[in-house]
């Protein structure tokens, strides 16, 4: 990465960095180890907090710009490279508009036994169907979505698939769903727009 005043460290690197926090939030989860190795794993993941920490960039990750002009979503929820928290979700764009993602959710999004929580479906449907307003240049805000939970979206792999039903002027409105190997198991619409200072 290069963006003004942070150190360039090669993308690999925080992608291994990323995926081995994944892991340990999986594993935080679903230990069974003794007491005594929870303490010396503490203190392990304290060290290696402390080592991160060594220097630190100012409030939030942002969206900093490349010298090639790529924008770096990078601490992003959903598809943050550097953000263990997002699942991450890689949108891909279809000529006519539709967006998808396929993603595999585990321990760490579980809402209901063995289920995603409702409001980590909310999250990827929001960003999904957002992406099918997304425009190089002109990024584009969630003015309303409204969801309808059908049956249990079980923990596993999923797809996320969304598409425009109709655009009104800065106004995209679309739909979309969550997949699981056997149903449907949420829908949603929602209108998305460019921000006034976008488009001027």
């Amino acid at each position: 990465m290069t963006a003004e005043g942070r150190t360039e460290v090669p993308e690999v690197l925080y992608t291994s960095l990323t995926a081995a926090v994944r892991r340990l939030v999986d594993v935080t989860i679903r230990s069974e180890v003794d007491g005594e190795t929870v303490a010396s794993a503490t203190a392990k993941i304290d060290a290696a907090t402390e080592e991160l920490s060594r220097s630190l960039m100012p409030g939030s990750f942002g969206i900093p710009q490349t010298p090639d002009g790529r924008l770096l979503t990078w601490g992003n929820a959903v598809i943050g490279l550097r953000n263990a928290l997002a699942p991450p979700l890689v949108v891909h764009h279809e000529p006519d508009g539709r967006a998808w993602a396929d993603v595999t959710l585990g321990a760490a999004y579980e809402g209901p036994e063995g289920h995603v929580h409702g409001g980590i479906c909310a999250l990827l449907l929001d960003h999904v169907l957002g992406a099918t307003a997304h425009k190089p240049g002109l990024p584009a805000v969630t003015g309303t979505l409204t969801l309808r939970y059908e049956a249990g979206t079980r923990l596993g792999p999923l797809r996320v698939e969304a598409r425009i039903d109709r655009v009104e002027g800065v106004k995209t409105f679309a739909v979309g769903h969550i997949a699981t190997p056997d149903c449907i198991s949420v829908r949603a619409d929602g209108v998305f727009f460019h921000p006034r200072a976008a488009v001027l």
